[in-house]
């Protein structure tokens, strides 16, 4: 593989590692909104799950951007083999294992949110779980990995995304009303399925009804 020693790939790396984190805890603070239902006249529920989705889909391209310039900057030994397989990076192994456990979860969240139409509901929920654990693992990747998430602006960050996030994992258990147990809304990623079409009406035509005897 090519060398490439560029500082700007690190700062990229660093940046787009901040940003992802940020987007993903919004994307699960959204995702909250949707699960309890929530929404009104200015900003209804359809409006929040369409931004849930979207911004899911702006912060993997930003978590690609981060692995990307990571793998490519050969300053650190990473490769791209230890972006989706765990345990298989020469710096900090464990600190990157976690952030490659945190990327498989949250693609099986999104190829799930692709393929919804075609798999169970209750499959789909089971999956989508795992966006919580992905979250997690992270936040412990952001603060143990990123260079400036021990300190400084970097800490703030990492420190309120784990709150907002820890926020919205209680909210998610104790707020969710019981009417919208076992719901979930179509991914717009997925290609809609056709209406199933009304059986039609069996009623006697008009010279076909009987008449009464006698009747003028």
């Amino acid at each position: 593989m090519i060398a490439l020693t560029t500082p700007y790939l690190w700062y990229t790396t660093r940046a787009t590692g901040l940003v992802a984190l940020v987007l993903f805890t919004v994307v699960v603070s959204l995702g909250t909104f949707v699960a309890n239902r929530i929404g009104g006249t200015i900003v209804g529920r359809f409006e929040l799950n369409e931004l849930h989705r979207s911004l899911s889909i702006v912060a993997v391209i930003f978590l690609a951007i981060h692995i990307l310039t990571t793998v490519l900057d050969s300053y650190v030994s990473t490769g791209f083999i230890s972006a989706v397989i765990p345990m298989t990076s020469h710096y900090k192994r464990i600190d990157v294992a976690l952030g490659t456990i945190a990327f498989d979860l949250i693609l099986a969240v999104w190829i799930s949110s692709l393929l919804k139409l075609h798999i169970a509901n209750r499959s789909w929920r089971f999956i989508h779980w795992f966006s919580w654990l992905a979250f997690s693992t992270a936040v412990v990747h952001g603060f143990l990995t990123g260079t400036d998430a021990r300190s400084g602006v970097g800490l703030v960050v990492v420190i309120a995304c784990a709150a907002v996030g820890v926020a919205a994992a209680i909210w998610r258990f104790l707020g969710r009303p019981t009417r919208a147990s076992g719901r979930t809304a179509l991914s717009p990623l997925a290609t809609a399925s056709p209406p199933t079409p009304r059986p039609e009406s069996r009623a006697f035509p008009s010279a076909a009804r009987p008449t009464r005897k006698g009747a003028r």
